[in-house]
Order: C-alpha cells, then sequence, then structure tokens
C-alpha cells in the first residue's frame, strides 16, 4: 500500500524545531531582552511585523497558520528552550503566522539586527538556528500556507503571474479557483467580488487587491518598503541574479552597507533553471531557484538590505558630493558611494506574430512546478538548444505527455553540455527536431489551441494541438536604464569594462569611475553561473580599494 510523503515540518521536525539547552541560551542572552506576555496575549500576528527572534524561556507559546477558511492550523506549541521566528524575522517583514502565549511567558526578544549579529558571532548555534528558519520557510512554502490567497482561475495570465512572482520570490501564498474550489466561492460571497472582476488577492493583513501588480502585491506584503533617500550606502547592486547576490553576500561579509535592488525576483536567469548538475560542490544537482534561495537567504544574514521588486531607472553624480543617485520607478531615490550593475539580461522573444496575445497563459520563459502543473499529461513545444532549454525538457519531460524540442540548428552539440544531450536521447517522450522554426500560433482569450512550425530543410509544416509553448532562445543585455548615463556599450548593448575600454581601468569597472559591471550584462563574460559567482566575488576587491579612495 502506497504511503503518502511525510512533510519537511514532519520529517525533519528535530532540525525545524530544535530546543535550545540552558548554557546556549545564556551565550545568546546579550543579543536580546526579556519580555513577559500574559496568558492569551499575542506575540505574533499574520501580516504584522513582530519584534524578533522570540526564544521562550517559560511557559508554552501556541503557533498556528491560516488557512483559507479562516481557522487557524495548529504548528507547533513552543515551549522553554524553542524560539519562534522564520526567515521574515532575518529582516523585520511581516510575520507568516500566529502565535498566542497559552499562560503566562517569558520570553528573550532578539531584534532582526541583533539576530544577524548572533548568526555570524556563533557560528555553531547560529548554524542550527538558521537551517530551522529555513526549513520553517520551506514548510509554509510546502503546505501553501502562511501567505496570500489568490483567487481567480487557475490558467489566468494574472493569477500565473502572480504565483510565479511569489514563488520566484520565496513567499508562501495559496491559490484557489472558484469554477473547482468552494472556499473560492464562499470568499467571493464574503467580501461581494463580481467573478468577472478576478483575480484578486487576499493579503494577511485582512487587505485584498484586485489584480494588482507585483509592486502592490509586495508593497501589500512588506516585502518591500520605501528607502531612506538620506542614507548613504558603501554598494548598490542592481540585480539579484548569481553575480548580484555573489557580490552582495562578499561585501556584506566584509562589513560594506549594501542594497540590493531588483525589478522581478531574486535569481534572475539561473532561477529558471529546473536542475544544474555542473555547479561545483553539487553532484547530485540542485534546482536554480534553490541554489538562488540560499545566496538570497546568506546575503541577509551578512546585513545586506534588500529591495524586490525594486526597478532602477537611471543614475547620475551627485552634484556636491562624491557619490551617485540611484532613481527608481517609484519616484523614490537612493544614494551610493559606488555602485555594481548586476542586471543580467531579459529573455529573448520569439519574432511570430500573435504571440503576446499568449504570453502569462500559454507561452512560458519559465519551467518551474507552476508551469509543470499547468501541462502535465499534455503535449508541449519547447524552442531553444542551450543548457537551460535541455534543463527544461528534462524537467518537463518527467511530467508532460511528449515534449517537442524545437532546434533551430543543425544539432543540439554544438550548443548544449554533452550531458544534457544523452539525457535527452535517452527520453522515450522528447523528440528533437532540428532546422524548425515556429510559424504560427492558433487560439484565442490568451490559451492556445495549436502551434504550427516549419522544417527548414524540407519545407514541411506541421501544427500540433499544443497548449503551452516554452521559449528559451537565450537573452539580451538589460541596459535599457543606462541610456543616456555615460557608461559605455558594445554593438549589441552589454556593458565594457578594464580594458575594452582603454587606458588603466580595473578589471570590471566602467567607463565611469566607482561603477562595476558583472555578469551577463558585461561584455564578454561567461555566460555561467560559476563565472558569475566568480565575478561577484572578484569585484569586491575592487570595491575596496574604490571605497578606500573615496574616503
Amino acid at each position: 500500500m502506497a504511503t503518502s510523503k511525510q512533510s519537511i515540518l514532519e520529517s525533519r521536525r528535530d532540525q525545524v524545531f530544535p530546543v535550545l539547552e540552558p548554557f546556549e541560551i545564556e551565550r545568546i542572552r546579550r543579543f536580546g531582552s526579556v519580555r513577559s506576555y500574559r496568558s492569551g496575549e499575542v506575540l505574533a500576528e499574520a501580516g504584522k511585523p513582530i519584534e524578533g527572534l522570540t526564544v521562550v524561556l517559560t511557559g508554552t507559546v501556541k503557533v498556528t497558520r491560516r488557512v483559507s477558511s479562516g481557522d487557524g492550523e495548529l504548528i507547533v506549541e513552543h515551549g522553554p528552550g524553542s524560539f519562534l521566528g522564520e526567515l521574515a524575522q532575518l529582516s523585520g517583514r511581516p510575520s507568516l503566522v500566529d502565535a498566542r502565549a497559552q499562560g503566562p511567558v517569558n520570553a528573550l526578544i532578539i531584534p532582526p539586527d541583533r539576530l544577524r549579529a548572533l548568526l555570524v558571532a556563533e557560528a555553531e548555534l547560529g548554524e542550527r538556528i538558521m537551517r530551522a528558519l529555513i526549513l520553517r520557510r520551506m514548510g509554509l512554502l510546502e503546505a501553501g500556507s502562511g501567505g496570500p490567497i489568490i483567487v481567480g482561475r487557475s490558467d489566468n495570465k494574472d493569477v500565473l503571474r502572480l504565483a510565479g512572482f511569489l514563488r520566484r520570490n520565496g513567499h508562501p501564498h495559496q491559490s484557489l479557483d472558484p469554477d473547482v474550489d468552494g472556499e473560492a466561492k464562499a470568499i467571493l460571497e464574503r467580501f461581494h467580488i463580481d467573478p468577472g472582476k478576478l483575480p484578486i488577492v487576499l493579503c494577511q493583513s485582512g487587505q485584498f487587491l484586485q489584480n494588482p501588480t507585483e509592486d502592490q502585491l509586495a508593497r501589500c506584503l512588506g516585502l518591500v518598503r520605501p528607502i531612506d533617500p538620506d542614507r548613504l550606502f558603501d554598494v548598490v547592486v542592481v540585480g539579484a541574479g548569481p553575480a548580484g547576490l555573489a557580490a552582495a553576500v562578499y561585501a556584506g561579509s566584509e562589513g560594506f552597507s549594501v542594497l540590493v535592488l531588483d525589478c522581478r525576483a531574486f535569481g534572475g536567469q539561473a532561477g529558471a533553471s529546473a536542475r544544474i548538475e555542473n555547479y561545483l560542490g553539487f553532484p547530485t544537482g540542485i534546482s536554480g531557484i534553490a541554489l538562488m534561495a540560499r545566496a538570497y537567504n546568506q546575503a541577509q544574514k551578512f546585513g545586506v538590505e534588500m529591495a524586490i521588486p525594486d526597478e532602477v531607472i537611471g543614475f547620475a553624480n551627485h552634484p556636491a558630493h562624491s557619490h551617485f543617485v540611484l532613481k527608481l520607478s517609484n519616484n523614490e531615490t537612493v544614494r551610493a558611494r559606488s555602485i555594481v550593475i548586476a542586471s543580467g539580461a531579459r529573455y529573448r522573444r520569439l519574432g511570430v506574430e500573435g504571440l503576446e496575445n499568449f504570453e502569462g497563459s500559454s507561452v512560458h520563459y519559465w519551467a518551474s512546478p507552476l508551469e509543470l502543473k499547468l501541462c502535465g499529461g499534455q503535449e508541449v513545444a519547447l524552442v531553444g538548444a542551450g543548457n537551460s532549454a535541455g534543463q527544461a525538457t528534462v524537467y518537463l519531460a518527467s511530467q508532460a505527455a511528449k515534449v517537442w524540442l524545437l532546434v533551430r540548428g543543425t544539432s543540439l552539440a554544438s550548443s548544449m553540455s554533452q550531458y544534457l544531450v544523452d539525457r535527452i536521447e535517452g527520453l522515450s517522450n522528447v523528440e528533437v527536431l532540428t532546422q524548425t522554426n515556429v510559424t504560427g500560433l492558433e487560439g484565442k482569450d490568451g490559451i492556445l489551441d495549436a502551434i504550427r512550425w516549419r522544417n527548414g530543410t524540407s519545407g514541411n509544416e506541421m501544427s500540433r494541438p499544443i497548449r503551452h509553448l516554452f521559449v528559451f532562445i537565450g537573452a539580451e543585455p538589460n541596459t535599457d536604464w543606462l541610456a543616456g548615463s555615460e557608461i559605455d556599450l558594445d554593438g549589441k548593448g552589454f556593458v565594457l569594462t578594464g580594458s575594452d575600454i582603454g587606458g588603466n581601468n580595473r578589471p570590471f569597472e566602467t567607463s565611469q569611475k566607482g561603477i562595476f559591471a558583472i555578469g551577463d550584462v558585461r561584455s564578454g563574460s561567461v555566460k555561467r553561473v560559476a563565472a558569475a559567482v566568480g565575478e561577484g566575488a572578484q569585484v569586491v576587491t575592487m570595491l575596496h580599494t574604490e571605497l578606500r579612495d573615496v574616503h
């Protein structure tokens, strides 16, 4: 008889909910202060910031998560030596759970800045605490609770957009389809919502949004907050992909004040990789989003501030001081002594008529569990021949009835790692068509009914009843925001650095002193995750020199 898979909260309970020994609590007392709570008093409320990591000294605290029915579902009861908190407490963001004292409680409260200091100063104990915080977030993500509720049809492109945004930012959420979920219908009746005006999002604060932008949703959830326009950061990193996060981790660990800005989510294109198997140190492979989530959490551990989503639209030199002022799309400004451009690249789109009508619902630039669920048991088509395309093909083939891999060149081997070529050749439900181009899309209301493609050798055109098309055909540099600046670009729009500019420029330094470029956005860079991480580490050496000279 088949048994259901245990959740993280069950299978790794000792690591998720460790109990600190009395001597360990004594070691960390210097990082916090003791507070008393009355019976029934709230220690944490979903949607509202809490004071920090809460170590129970005496008494019992009941922790629950909210579910769509509105009831509280028990997660755990913390006794003496247990601690309340998860990753949100690293940065002081709103709680994802509710917690209430079950009788009188005394607790040690460690605020976010002191929690980060504890994680660094107490390495062994800090590792246990950090692991527990990460696993608790993973448990909430796995359960699909502890976050906002998205109500709308599961194939609606805005539902997919919002769910994808939250997933890429590692934020728990629940999606309810009124066509099949009674709870969704109850929500619509309770708030008197016209079904024709979906999707809506119910934030944990009780506020509901009608088809919000990513920025509106992030601010409702407390994921992004106003930036102090008077604060001067040592380093502002533009882009939260592998290069940007690596620069943030190393700069933060060196004691620099660092702010990372990204217009969408952390991870960049690396986050789109279903499984990376050639990254050093991961012999069994790791998904791109998991690798990037580790880097994101690691950066926060070292005190790096994150503003995601916040889009940079330009920058200027401060007229009276030796620093830069970055302009954001929301009219905020950020001051920086140095800038690291790690804005990467944006997905290249197919030149097929009507493509935009199906993007977000049937045309995808990302292969994640969200998309896999949409196309399970169906035929899908994927265009591309690089490693990202290969990884996505293998991933989709695990659930799809068939994957048509459309390659515009003459072979896969010329552009894809051999281990992926071999794996694809061994998949019976993958058919590779070389010298093949998509010629047409058929469908209505944003949903594909069929895809047409033509073989360049025979000239034959074929049509298949396919509802989902995945596009992995490379990317273009994300440098539009540098228009009008003094930053030199190459003929393709990538940022020129170092000796490519001429003179005695330092490696990774652009044509403007104090501004550096790393990763995929840099002209001549190697488009690999490991190379991007290496550049992020290397640029910190130059930041040391730059910031010393500015003093």
